[in-house]
């Protein structure tokens, strides 16, 4: 009968309708005080300018113009393909004086200072400090706080997000000591002034004993066959129609008659292979519309009679309705084969293709059965229904779906069903023939749809009117209804009620719908004492209920409770605190034969203290008995026994948890404050999520959002619950009120509740989840939210605010000094971390090119003694060969540019060059040709000619900073340089003497150069660090033959040898590789400029395929072009990859392990080996450190805690461990070269496995950086430096990079124990944040993991703010989903604020040849605005 009275309730209201009005009787209650409590609290924070988030015009949900920023004045966005785009940095631009870098450290808002820039003790080179891009005098320039001229909105906007977070947090952090690990995460510490209860134990309530009543049936069953032979023409259910006329009254006779007809159908006339489809207990899908109420009831019963057990679902509309899936979990859960509906029902759900109804998402296979008259049949004269006492098998499950969203089946039995009929029978004071409720009774009910509420809201009142209706039940939401609708309406009455039940009467907020509708109603005969809350739960059904006022009971009560106290479960009643309040009003007695307790929450059930809020339990015969399935959960709940605070048993019945939370107050009436669904516990306080909403819509609402569409939920991030608010905003709200209406929600909650609101996001009209009754699917929305597919519109983060359990910023100990650590390492039985490649002096070998001093020599014997011998093949894009050369060809191709250079160019001795070529034999032949006449070569890579603008720019840079007088390059290239697109990016006219070496007259030079000594310089090398530095090093010509030399040792190559390469050939380790080493070594290298690879990613692979190559080079941009590129494609038919001994990627950071890996895994079925990848490691100071080569131990995989790194520390764990980074080898210590790890500050040398800065010695280091200003003291130490302790002879060059040497089990080639080095991140690109030491890489790793259509992702700090710049590949309505999830994932895994989150198209992140993201180019395009976002989100 409770079923059926749900079923029928008037309509069904969203949880979200809360309802004001004005004037009712106590001013104390007034139900818009909340409203004025909102505004009040709202007034006592100044307008306070939260920074607008900035949004692509595309992206806003409706063009309101004002709505968005006008974009400013600067270039179009860069975009960088990683191979087509030269080197990008800071340029000047002529009219602005040079802005150094060196200025003071910008404000602090975290309390700790960040490094500045350019920290003192390691200082970035720069040869040329520019001003950011784009920065042209007629921008306006603003100034931070300390007089740094920024240009653009977006600083503007940064200094107000900094000024709201200047003002100090709510709850202050305590004082605290790290401990020797862990960073410990802040424990709330509970508030020693908070509320406590003071109260006595309370003692157990209990309901009037049920009266015993004379011939009542023994089940419902009964019940109907009496009623249905004995008063067959009495009316049991009148139906109306959307226009509110009667369609259909079911009398008695014909609900008796209907029901067995369908029971004998569904026992006899279904089966499968002859088998009965249903036996007695099975359960059963009852899918009905709400508006067709006659047809569930005859089903219902139906069901009763044939001993079926009936499941009610909704009517699914969609395939993927939300919470579908947990729908059909539970269909499958209970077994479920069969659902009964309508005809007109099963026309109007979705079909397959075959025209059956459609599988619904997670549903098991079901058969569809049609109730109506056609499809059942009269049972023959002889057989009857089973008729028999109410027993505790199973009548009906009802669903309920849960906080997390999912679903339970809570079984109510036969003897509980009518137990409950009795309690209500009694409660209410119902007697025969009364119009409303149920069979057991013989009442008529009239049943309004929802669809004829929708359409006409005051239905319900005129059919009361009309009926002269007794009883009527209702939801808050339609009295609120009504009340909108009522004025036309004049000749009214409701004087015949003597109940108006309130079915959500639960819902502590029905309070001021029920106030209202009296205030208006009670002049149409409404008497305020027949308002009669009561409460229900789908695990208890009614828990109390307000008695008719003929019982003679106590009036009803109200009370006024301090929503403080209440966040702390206490009972204040609040007298002065308008505030934050919360007013309810009681819902009446016990059931009669019900006991009733309040127990704490959490934990054991202890009974409350009498002014202590806790969960509801009952015990009683009317209560469900039981989640279907679920043993474990069913125990807890429906079988919970209360004890008191000694811990003995109240009683040996067990009670039912009611999910209801509130307390007994006076005579003995229970209040409710709210329910467990709407529960968050946030820093061990409590919230209701239905109070949140409350103060949310008291925020002027109506104007921007819709007030049915709120949904209040809990996230757990970082070991603690967040509050997060979603809305529906209307279309025609603009930005700007959206905004503002958002941030003065953020303020009165925080006023109200004194709670934070972790983000508030708003969504386009409709797209939030529906619940089957029209309200919001609450965890389908949680759901949603955190996969990242809610698409908001406008979203408003404030985790400063809420998140104040972070670990305590670290605090730098007094450092230890170097002697003691040495100790310390010698007592703890470490060995200091210092390891060294194989002795070059003592490895014997066959090597000719040992006797020449200078390159130059070597190839001019190896053009006498090996003239045909091949050096190089270039290919091109169609995998063809486009050049090559023998040693003969190369040397006099050399001579030919040496003459040139002579006669031509008239250059001295001395003189440097630039060698402006695409990758080919021409570079190669010009950088000999320099060798030849004196001159130092700087290999310069050529302007792009489709985006001169940001590449010409650098051309020009390098060509000035290195001093060149002449350009060499080709005639087309010649011609770009002085055409009139080359004149707009940079002046032309001051470009130096430029030739061109495509036609040079067959001359034999001379003679050839001599150095006069081998420490002469005999080549610069150019290349922007990833922190947009540039910086040219200077090799010497002993330092260019000791690589060489050391790369032939451990590669193994010999003039038999061929080598493929597909690198840039214009610095670091990748020219060596081209220019230098087939010379020295006399091997064939086959090269493959990067660049070909665009119109064809196969080339590289094709060639190490078709030549056999045992030893490759490359790098990671060309490995992610292969992976992602080819990873499905056929183009490698006939491509074998087994010949590859070792393929080494060429990299100035540490190893890209996913990357590499999935290479392997990728190219595995071509036969390469899984051993072969590995990657090498060098640096401005020494450009190949280590390389994995072709003897030696493969490379090792060690796994640190990424928590301790932040402290500088090495912890080694085991693979998959939380927190855990995996590091890869690079590759083997190359031969002379020794290295030691130091630390950064006192310079000593550290122990095995600590962390610290990488130091090399080696005679192929560079000689020092070749700068501008003669700022060579400057940098002096970075070449060389000593030990402050220990060894102090030794000359080092210090790297720039942290790293680790670990001591393995493995033995190298010279037979002793290997010594592997980790590189761990350059230490320019660390970013200081709360003390401790971040790498860029690792937060960037964890923003790219947490949602799919996140492509890149790059970081960087601005005034101690961060900011994560993520590239979205997807739609631009995902683009603001991406902002909780990057928030989320950094707090969780890297215990961090973001501070603002920029969201950009694919390709916007700048990398530069290497593949390396450039960060600080990144930086000054976001600051001067020249990034185009789609989105800009400033978290307050």
């Amino acid at each position: 009968m409770h079923q059926c009275n749900s079923y029928e309730r008037r309509k069904h209201s969203s949880k979200h309708n809360k309802s004001r009005a004005a004037n009712t009787r106590d001013e104390r209650f007034r139900s818009d005080l909340h409203t004025e409590a909102v505004q009040a609290a709202l007034a006592k924070y100044k307008e306070r300018k939260m920074p607008m988030p900035s949004k692509r015009r595309s992206v806003l949900v409706q063009s309101s113009v004002e709505a968005c920023t006008p974009p400013g004045e600067t270039s179009p966005s860069f975009r960088c393909n990683p191979l087509t785009l030269g080197l990008a940095f800071d340029l000047f631009t002529p009219d602005t004086p040079p802005i150094t870098d060196n200025h003071s450290a910008p404000p602090d808002v975290t309390g700790l200072s960040e490094r500045s820039s350019l920290h003192a003790e390691r200082p970035q080179v720069a040869s040329v400090q520019g001003v950011p891009r784009g920065y042209n005098h007629h921008t306006s320039v603003m100034e931070t706080a300390d007089g740094v001229p920024v240009n653009s909105r977006v600083s503007s906007k940064i200094q107000q997000l900094l000024n709201t977070l200047k003002r100090p947090k709510r709850p202050p952090l305590r004082e605290f000591f790290v401990d020797d690990f862990e960073e410990l995460l802040d424990v709330q510490q509970p508030d020693p002034n908070q509320p406590k209860p003071e109260g006595q134990q309370m003692s157990p309530l209990e309901g009037e004993p049920l009266g015993v009543v004379t011939n009542w049936p023994p089940s419902l069953p009964a019940a109907l066959q009496r009623w249905g032979t004995t008063q067959p023409k009495s009316p049991c259910l009148t139906a109306l129609d959307n226009a509110g006329k009667p369609v259909y009254t079911l009398t008695y006779g014909k609900l008796w008659t209907r029901s067995q007809k369908l029971a004998y159908t569904l026992l006899n006339k279904l089966s499968t292979r002859n088998e009965p489809l249903l036996l007695p207990g099975d359960r059963v899908a009852l899918v009905f519309p709400n508006n067709d109420p006659v047809m569930f009831m005859v089903a219902f019963y139906g069901c009763l009679l044939a001993e079926l057990v009936p499941v009610p679902i909704e009517v699914p509309l969609t395939r993927k309705d939300a919470g579908s899936q947990q729908i059909g979990f539970l269909l499958g859960s209970c077994g479920v084969t069969l659902a009964l509906t309508t005809d007109a029902c099963q026309k109007g759900l979705p079909k397959a293709q075959t025209g059956e109804v459609a599988t619904f998402k997670g549903w098991p296979r079901l058969l569809w059965f049609v109730t109506d008259g056609k499809h059942v049949v009269k049972p023959p004269k002889d057989w009857h229904p089973p008729i028999r006492e109410a027993s505790n098998d199973i009548a009906y499950i009802e669903y309920k779906t849960s906080k997390e969203g999912s679903t339970m089946g809570i079984t109510v039995s036969h003897s509980a069903m009518l137990a409950h009929c009795h309690a209500l029978t009694q409660a209410c004071g119902y007697t025969e023939g009364e119009w409303d409720t149920s069979v057991m009774n013989r009442m008529h009910v009239i049943s309004i749809p929802y669809s004829l509420m929708k359409v006409n809201p005051l239905s319900w009142i005129q059919k009361v009117h009309t009926y002269k209706a007794r009883v009527a039940v209702v939801k808050s939401r339609d009295m609120h209804w009504s009340l909108l609708a009522q004025r036309d309406q004049r000749d009214i009455s409701l004087s015949s009620l003597r109940m108006l039940i309130v079915a959500d009467g639960a819902n502590p907020w029905s309070i001021s719908s029920c106030d209202a509708f009296l205030n208006v109603f009670q002049a149409r005969g409404l008497r305020p004492e027949v308002i009669c809350p009561c409460a229900s739960s789908s695990e208890a059904m009614t828990v109390a209920i307000r008695r008719p006022p003929e019982m003679g009971v106590p009036p009803p009560g109200k009370a006024v409770l301090s929503m403080g106290g209440l966040s702390h479960s206490v009972i204040r009643v609040d007298t002065e605190e308008k505030l934050s309040v919360l007013t309810v009003q009681d819902v009446g007695q016990v059931m009669p034969g019900a006991l009733v307790t309040v127990v704490r929450v959490e934990g054991t059930p202890y009974l409350c203290q009498t002014d202590e809020v806790g969960e509801i339990c009952v015990s009683s015969g009317s209560t469900g008995i039981a989640y279907y399935g679920l043993p474990g959960m069913t125990k807890n709940i429906f079988e919970t026994i209360p004890v008191t605070s000694s811990g003995v048993p109240i009683s040996d019945r067990p009670f039912t948890r009611t999910s209801l939370l509130g307390f007994v107050g006076p005579d003995n009436l229970v209040f409710v404050v709210g329910k467990m669904e709407g529960l968050m516990v946030v820093s061990g306080r409590r919230h209701n999520a239905d109070d949140v909403v409350a103060t949310a819509l008291a925020v002027e609402p109506m104007k921007f959002v819709y007030r049915g569409r709120i949904a209040v939920f809990s996230v757990s991030v970082l070991h603690d619950e967040r509050i997060v608010v979603v809305a529906e905003q209307r279309p025609d709200a603009s930005e700007e009120d959206s905004f503002q209406w958002m941030s003065r929600v953020l303020q009165a909650i925080d006023s109200i509740h004194q709670v934070g609101v972790y983000c508030l996001a708003l969504v386009p009209a409709n797209t939030l989840p529906k619940a089957p009754l029209g309200g919001i699917h609450i965890s389908e929305t949680k759901q949603r939210f955190l996969e990242g597919a809610l698409h908001p519109c406008n979203v408003l983060m404030c985790p400063h605010t809420c998140v104040t359990n972070l670990p305590k910023p670290r605090q730098k100990q007094p450092e230890v000094g170097p002697a003691s650590m040495i100790v310390g390492n010698l007592v703890a039985g470490k060995r200091i971390a210092q390891a060294c490649g194989r002795d070059v002096a003592q490895l014997e070998d066959n090597d000719q090119a040992r006797k020449f001093l200078y390159m130059q020599d070597v190839l001019q014997w190896r053009a006498q003694a090996t003239p045909d011998h091949p050096l190089f093949l270039v290919l091109n894009a169609k995998g063809t060969v486009a050049s090559t050369a023998s040693c003969l060809q190369l040397h006099k191709r050399a001579e030919r540019v040496a003459v040139a250079l002579m006669e031509k160019g008239r250059l001295n001795t001395g003189d440097h060059v630039a060698l402006v070529y695409p990758p080919g034999i021409d570079l190669i032949a010009t950088f000999y040709g320099c060798l030849y006449a004196g001159c130092v070569p700087v290999t310069v890579r050529p302007p792009h000619p489709q985006n001169l603008a940001t590449t010409l720019p650098t051309v020009k840079m390098i060509v000035e900073v290195s001093k060149s007088v002449c350009i060499l390059t080709t005639q087309a290239i010649m011609k770009l340089l002085k055409s009139k697109e080359a004149a707009a990016a940079v002046d032309i006219k001051s470009w130096p003497m430029v030739l061109d070496t495509d036609d040079l007259p067959r001359k034999k030079s001379p003679q050839i150069y001599k150095p006069p000594t081998p420490e002469m310089l005999a080549y610069l090398d150019f290349s922007v660090s990833t922190t947009g530095i540039l910086a040219g090093v200077k090799m010497s010509h002993a330092a260019t033959s000791a690589l060489c030399r050391s790369i032939k040792l451990q590669c193994e190559l010999y003039p038999s040898r061929q080598i493929a390469i597909c690198l840039d050939p214009y610095c670091g380790l990748g020219f060596a590789l081209w220019c230098l080493c087939s010379v020295y070594s006399g091997h064939q290298s086959i090269l493959v400029p990067p660049l070909e690879l665009e119109s064809n990613a196969s080339l590289w692979l094709a060639a190490v395929s078709q030549y056999k190559v045992r030893v490759t080079f490359c790098s990671y941009s060309v490995m992610e072009m292969c992976t992602k590129g080819l990873g499905s494609q056929t183009e490698l038919r006939n491509v074998n990859l087994s010949c590859v001994r070792t393929c080494m990627v060429v990299a100035e950071e540490r190893p890209r392990i996913a990357l590499t890996q999935s290479f392997s895994k990728i190219f595995k079925d071509l036969g390469l080996s899984p051993r072969a990848v590995s990657t090498t490691f060098g640096c401005r100071v020494n450009v190949a450190v280590c390389l994995q080569g072709t003897a030696g131990p493969d490379p090792t995989t060690v796994y640190v805690d990424m928590r301790a790194l932040r402290h500088d520390r090495v912890r080694l764990v085991e693979r998959g461990s939380p927190h855990s980074l995996p590091l890869m080898e690079s590759g083997k210590i190359l031969p002379g070269v020794k290295v030691i790890i130091a630390n950064t500050e006192t310079k000593g040398p550290l122990g095995d496995s600590h962390l610290g800065e990488i130091w090399v010695s080696s005679p192929h280091n560079a000689t020092g950086y070749y700068t501008v200003y003669g700022e060579e003291a400057l940098h002096a130490d970075h070449f060389s430096t000593k030990l402050s302790f220990g060894d102090t002879q030794t000359v080092w060059a210090r790297t720039g990079y942290l790293g680790f040497l670990r001591r393995t089990e493995l033995t190298d080639a010279s037979g002793e124990r290997h010594d592997a080095l980790y590189v761990v991140g350059s230490l320019d690109e660390t970013l200081e944040l709360r003390g401790m030491r971040y790498h860029p890489i690792d937060i960037e790793t964890s923003v790219i993991r947490s949602h799919k259509s996140i492509a890149e992702c790059a970081v960087f700090t601005w005034t101690n703010l961060l900011v994560v710049v993520v590239e979205l590949e997807g739609s631009e309505q995902e683009a603001l989903d991406l902002v909780a999830l990057v928030t989320n994932v950094v707090l969780e895994e890297h215990y961090l604020i973001v501070g603002v989150v920029v969201v950009v198209d694919p390709g916007v992140i700048p990398i530069n040849s290497r593949g390396e993201k450039q960060r600080m180019h990144l930086r000054d395009g976001f600051l001067a605005d020249q990034l185009d976002p789609i989105y800009v989100a400033y978290n307050m």
